[in-house]
């Protein structure tokens, strides 16, 4: 029986797991740190290891003895690097792909698998549970086709890993930009949009823009608290 391993984080990504490796052949485990990883790769041997949504570098002792496979939200080599969701809807992208591609040491730089067409609108959240159910199947793909890879081509263009204190609002945005900023930090885990109002840090999510009008739940939470 092969046997395969998915490494991830976020509660979308545990959630799909448990009902979709149900649904597939072979013997399944699911991983969410470096630690938990290094100890199922004593205990298995895995066709694939599946990094839907990772936070760590991988070592290349581990690059090098598996087929590591990656899913990246854009079109590489376009938006090779860190925040992909953020650097593409702060660009103004509606739609981008996901790419499902082999890890190497280089960042986002391995050969190409697929790439399935991928939605941009809702909140992070809402298009990172999409992005987990379109990682599903590709997954399914994997292990019923076991396709093959092709070197990327074209000319790449680098995204930066965005820092927490990028998340501070501009005053010089008008509100669809500012709808645009305030969905594409709002994911569990991520630090939300937020201005500074004297002692007080207001924090921003579910925004809702229409009709040339916007809306959002606002937290106020003391600086010295922070």
């Amino acid at each position: 029986m092969k046997e395969y391993i998915v490494a991830s984080v976020g509660k979308w990504n545990r959630k799909l797991f448990d009902s979709e490796s149900k649904q597939l052949f072979g013997k399944w485990t699911f991983v969410d740190s470096p630690e938990s990883l290094d100890l199922a790769l004593t205990e298995s041997k895995p066709r694939y290891i599946f990094f839907p949504h990772w936070r760590w570098i991988v070592p290349e002792r581990i690059l090098n003895q598996f087929e590591c496979i990656c899913f990246h939200m854009t079109d590489v080599p376009y938006g090779r690097g860190g925040s992909p969701l953020q650097n593409l809807i702060i660009r103004g992208h509606k739609n981008t792909v996901l790419t499902a591609l082999r890890m190497e040491k280089g960042l986002d730089t391995g050969p190409v698998y697929m790439k399935l067409p991928l939605d941009l609108s809702g909140s992070a959240e809402e298009i990172y549970t999409r992005t987990s159910a379109l990682t599903w199947k590709m997954i399914s793909e994997f292990v019923v086709n076991e396709p093959g890879a092709v070197p990327q081509e074209g000319e790449p263009f680098l995204f930066k890993r965005r820092k927490p204190e990028e998340s501070e609002l501009s005053e010089t945005l008008e509100l669809e930009k500012i709808f645009d900023f305030i969905r594409m930090l709002d994911a569990d885990g991520y630090p939300n949009a937020f201005i500074n109002f004297g002692k007080y840090q207001l924090k921003f999510n579910q925004a809702k823009y229409s009709d040339g009008k916007l809306s959002a739940n606002v937290e106020f939470i003391l600086k010295e608290e922070l």
